[in-house]
């Protein structure tokens, strides 16, 4: 067959070439090649999160073919990426983990349990707000328990966020983790991001950081900024930075003291908050 190939038939070819690597070009953080092994910073194949050890296809958490697919994140290294041998639970689904606050008109029953909720929030404020702004040595993650105590005084959404994010806080870090599902053993930065927001009802599934940089609408959030470029992503809820990058260790929170530069970042918030 290729000693009748005509000189024309070749450059013909070239436009899809060209396609197929404008397409390999698209990226975000969380997004992989089908097939793909997640690596941790030393390149070895981690166990990463349980359901999708095998780079997704995603772009929203079993997104349909064709949609961005992912490079490294240029913070993985900060992010302390999980050996082989770390185990983690898995987490709750972020519906579960963001049900710190019930909405709708409460029953007896639940006043009582949301006033005995209240007091423990508010014993617990006290001790985790000597803790929350402390940061740990080796890096800008806060101390103690590695949770942020949830505010009065914000909307619910936002305090379900805070409950999200606790929620995975200290779960290890693998590049792809949380978005073949919500419901994993370790999250990348978008996976952590995406957990939150979804246990405030929020995002609907995963995302990768390409794909939340047109998440919700443009700019600054009162409450909740989501910062995204094509291969990293983090956020601030209530004035507070949630990152993977920066933490001190392994299971570090992912709540950071301080904040970092923006620059090269999108700046998006969910409309109202």
């Amino acid at each position: 067959m290729s000693a009748t190939r005509t000189p024309a038939a070749v450059p013909a070819r070239l436009p899809v070439a060209i396609a197929l690597l404008a397409a390999i070009a698209l990226a975000g953080c969380g997004e992989g090649a089908v097939g793909a092994a997640r690596k941790g910073s030393a390149g070895a194949e981690t166990p990463g999160g349980l359901l999708a050890s095998a780079a997704v296809t995603q772009g929203g958490g079993g997104a349909a073919a064709g949609a961005a697919r992912q490079v490294a994140d240029p913070q993985e290294a900060q992010s302390f990426p999980a050996p082989a041998s770390v185990k983690h639970a898995v987490a709750a689904t972020p519906a579960k983990a963001g049900a710190a606050v019930a909405a709708g008109a409460p029953s007896d029953a639940e006043v009582r349990r949301e006033l005995q909720q209240m007091q423990a929030v508010e014993t617990s404020a006290k001790h985790a707000q000597q803790l929350q702004m402390t940061a740990v040595p080796g890096g800008r993650s806060i101390g103690g328990a590695g949770a942020l105590a949830i505010p009065g005084g914000v909307p619910e959404a936002v305090q379900k966020v805070i409950a999200g994010a606790n929620e995975i806080a200290d779960f290890p870090y693998v590049f792809g983790g949380g978005h073949a599902s919500f419901v994993d053993n370790a999250y990348d930065c978008s996976g952590s991001v995406s957990y939150a927001l979804a246990a405030g009802g929020l995002i609907a599934a995963p995302e990768t950081s390409g794909e939340l940089e047109s998440w919700g609408a443009p700019g600054p959030g009162r409450y909740i900024t989501v910062l995204a470029n094509a291969g990293h992503t983090y956020m601030y809820v209530d004035g507070v930075l949630y990152d993977t990058a920066g933490r001190s260790g392994v299971y570090a929170s992912r709540w950071q003291v301080g904040a970092v530069d923006n620059s090269g970042f999108v700046a998006r918030h969910y409309p109202g908050l």
